[in-house]
C-alpha cells in the first residue's frame, strides 16, 4: 500500500533566518567605541571637567572648532548601554551573579543618567556660539544642577560608571572568556574615572576602559552562534 501524503507534508518547511551572527558581530564592534571616543574627548579637551565656568567659556572662545568636535565625540556615548550589555552577556554563563549584578547596576544607572542629565551641547559652548549672556547662563546651569532629578541622575550615572563597570570587569575576568587583563582594564578604567586628576588622566583611563570593553568583543568574535544564543525556532 502506498504511503498517503497530505498537501501540508509536501510543502518545504521554511525556517526563520538565523541572524545570531549579525548581532554577535555588531555587539563586538560596538563594545569598545563609546569609551574610546570619550577618552579622545578628554584627551583633546584644553580644560578639566570641573574647570570654572568662566575658564571653560574663555577656552571655548579661543578654539570653538575644538569644542564643536568634542560635542560630536560624545555622540557615540549612547552606545555604552549595548556595550555594557555585551560585557554582561559574554560573562553570564560562567560568572552569572557578577554579570547580573554588574549589568543591572551599569545598564540601569546609565539609562537613568542619559534620561535625566544634559545632552552633548554644553552651556559654555552656547555662550560663545550664540552670544548668550555668560552670567545668566552660569546661573541657569547652577540652578539646573540643584534640581533633585538631575542630582539623582548624576548619582546613578556615577554608580554605573564606577561600581557597575567594576563588577562587569570582575565578571569578565572571572568568566575566562577573554584574557584576564582585559577584564581588569575594564574594572580599573571605569572605577577610577571620577578620581582621575585632570582631563588627560581621565581620558587615558577611559581608553583603558575601552580596551577592557574590547574583551567583550574578543569573547563575542571567538564564540560560535550556538554559544551566543539559541537558534531561531519555527512557530
Amino acid at each position: 500500500m502506498s504511503q498517503l501524503t497530505t498537501p501540508a507534508s509536501k510543502k518545504a518547511i521554511r525556517r526563520p533566518r538565523d541572524v545570531r551572527g549579525f548581532w554577535r558581530v555588531l555587539l563586538a564592534v560596538v563594545a569598545p567605541l563609546p569609551m574610546l571616543f570619550m577618552g579622545i574627548y578628554y584627551l583633546i579637551s584644553p580644560v578639566d571637567g570641573d574647570a570654572p565656568f568662566s575658564e571653560t567659556v574663555a577656552a571655548t572662545a579661543a578654539d570653538p572648532g575644538r569644542f564643536e568636535l568634542m560635542q560630536w565625540l560624545q555622540v557615540p556615548f549612547f552606545l555604552l548601554i549595548p556595550a555594557m550589555f555585551a560585557a554582561a552577556w559574554v560573562s553570564r554563563r560562567t560568572a552569572p551573579r557578577l554579570a547580573t549584578a554588574g549589568g543591572l547596576l551599569a545598564v540601569g544607572g546609565m539609562s537613568a543618567g542619559f534620561f535625566l542629565l544634559d545632552g552633548v551641547v554644553t552651556p559654555t559652548y552656547l555662550v560663545v556660539h550664540d552670544g548668550l549672556d555668560a552670567s545668566a547662563v552660569e546661573k541657569f546651569g547652577d540652578a539646573v544642577e540643584k534640581q533633585a532629578t538631575v542630582q539623582i541622575g548624576g548619582l546613578l550615572f556615577i554608580l554605573a560608571v564606577t561600581f557597575g563597570l567594576l563588577l562587569l570587569g570582575i565578571a569578565l575576568w572571572r568568566s575566562k572568556v577573554a584574557p584576564a587583563w582585559m577584564g581588569i582594564a575594564l574594572a580599573f578604567g571605569g572605577f577610577t574615572h571620577p578620581f582621575m586628576p585632570g582631563h588627560l588622566a581621565a581620558g587615558a583611563g577611559l581608553v583603558v576602559a575601552a580596551i577592557g570593553f574590547a574583551g567583550a568583543s574578543y569573547a563575542l568574535l571567538h564564540s560560535s552562534n550556538d554559544d551566543f544564543d539559541l537558534p531561531p525556532v519555527q512557530r
